[in-house]
């Protein structure tokens, strides 16, 4: 299978050897955001609920840069610093999507990059 990247021209270039995301097959995976503002590169936010806002922008950037959006999402991966943070992050993700929603896990982690509070990742069709 052909894997083909793709890059948001909205967003910095990736701080690492990887790719924003990767077409591989009829999926689309997304790389972790977390809540880096694209001119500045540092996180826009230590607020929870910002810094999910601005993931979403990312994240909806990138979709556009492989002609998708939010509603072609599957499957979405939420890494979170502190549990305590869920329900602030839990209230601006269910504005993002509409019934069937996407599967998602949500796990708890040591650290994310930055320092950021909150990191998603999303699988598309």
């Amino acid at each position: 299978m052909s894997r083909q990247a793709i890059t948001s021209s909205e967003l910095g270039p990736p701080v690492g050897p990887f790719s924003q995301a990767i077409r591989a097959g009829e999926f689309i995976f997304l790389s972790g955001q977390v809540a880096q503002n694209p001119t500045t590169g540092k996180l826009v936010s230590e607020n929870p609920a910002a810094q999910t806002e601005q993931i979403f922008q990312n994240l909806r950037s990138v979709l556009a840069a492989s002609n998708r959006t939010l509603a072609d999402v599957v499957r979405v991966g939420v890494y979170l610093s502190d549990m305590k943070d869920y329900p602030k992050m839990n209230a601006v993700y269910e504005r993002q999507f509409e019934a069937p929603y996407p599967a998602r896990t949500t796990i708890a982690v040591s650290a994310l990059p930055l320092g950021a509070a909150v990191e998603i990742d999303l699988v598309c069709r």
